[in-house]
Formats: C-alpha cells, sequence, structure tokens
C-alpha cells in the first residue's frame, strides 16, 4: 500500500494542487494523509480547504490552524474542528499522526534532538508502528526496530529565517519505507536523499 503524506500546506492552493495530481496519477497512492497547518501565510485558505475536503483527506490540526481568524465561517468551522491527533490501521500498521510531536502542535520532531532510544519509547507509548508529523517544514525518516517516524516537510515556503523544503512523501506499507519528493521538481524526478 502507498500512502501520500503532506503536511505545512499554509493555504497554498497552486502546491497543493499539483501534489495531488502526482500523487494520484504518478504515485498511485491508496490513501493520504496531512499532518496539520492547511491555512496560514498562503494566498488561499478557503480553496485548500475546499480542495481537502472533496478529496476526503485525513488530516489534524496544526498550530496555524489553531490561529486561524480571516476565514469564512464553515471552513474556520472545519480547520478549528480537526482533531490534535488521528489514529487508524493501514495494511496492517497502526499509525498515530500529529502536527508537532504527540500531544503539542506548537512543538516538533528534529533529527538532532531525537535518538532511536527516545522514538523507540515514543512509538511504544503511543502503540504505534508508525508516526507522522510535520511542523518542522524539513523532511525526515528514522527506522527502529519498533516502527518509524516520517515527515514530509512542507508544501508551502515563504519567507522565513527558517528552513521549509517545498516537499511530500510516499510511505510505503507494509514495508516503511520513505521516500520524500520535491514539489518544485518535475513529476518523475528521483526523491530527495534523506540524511
Amino acid at each position: 500500500m502507498q500512502v501520500g503524506i503532506i503536511s505545512d500546506v499554509h493555504a497554498d492552493f497552486a502546491t497543493l494542487s499539483e501534489v495531488l495530481d502526482r500523487l494520484d496519477k504518478h504515485h498511485k497512492v491508496d490513501h493520504i494523509l496531512c499532518a496539520g497547518d492547511l491555512v496560514g501565510r498562503g494566498p488561499e485558505p478557503e480553496r485548500v480547504v475546499q480542495l481537502m475536503r472533496a478529496n476526503d483527506i485525513i488530516a489534524v490540526r496544526g498550530n496555524h490552524d489553531d490561529w486561524a481568524q480571516s476565514l469564512c465561517g464553515e471552513t474556520l468551522q472545519y480547520v478549528r474542528g480537526l482533531p490534535l491527533e488521528w489514529r487508524g490501521q493501514l495494511a496492517g500498521k497502526s499509525v498515530f499522526m500529529c502536527h508537532g510531536k504527540p500531544g503539542n502542535n506548537m512543538w516538533g520532531m528534529y533529527r538532532d534532538h531525537l535518538s532511536t532510544t527516545y522514538l523507540k519509547m515514543v512509538l511504544r507509548s503511543l502503540k504505534a508502528d508508525v508516526l507522522v508529523t510535520g511542523h518542522t517544514h524539513l523532511p525526515l525518516h528514522m527506522q527502529t526496530p519498533y516502527g518509524c517516524l516520517v515527515n514530509p516537510g512542507s508544501l508551502y515556503t515563504f519567507k522565513c529565517a527558517r528552513a521549509s523544503s517545498r516537499s511530500y512523501g510516499v510511505l510505503a506499507l507494509p514495508e516503511l519505507s520513505f521516500l520524500v519528493y520535491d514539489a518544485s521538481a518535475r513529476c518523475g524526478e528521483p526523491p530527495i536523499k534523506l540524511n
């Protein structure tokens, strides 16, 4: 099973549309998960939410979704009503998704702050094989004997001191392999090499 993973869309309708098309036609994914921040910073929040809803994409609430204000009533109600976390079973694997880290959508999980031991403890406490996160705007795949952590990076890039990747991921289950692709590159380009 192939699962498309996106995060930190930040109201970038054009990139979201392109990536959803690639996930459907090129990668032929079975499901798409979004690790939050559908809105905030970008130009088209209403259209992004409409597209997410039209495609029945499972999403969690990011910090920018919490802070959203200038949206029409139904859109605001939708983003504020997204869950902080989501659990599901895909291809026999238990998947846990949140925006930042479990229990907090303001703090991210960065590679240089993580150890295999810590990730093993998190996965075991969540009773999850896969932990899907976002928020950091940087792609990450970290594997342990107990499962893996995946972060696709951010779809939207904006002027900021913080790095942004403009990327998305494809998770293969039950294998737990994860490939990250540059949303700015031509469709069919090889995946980004992760450290």
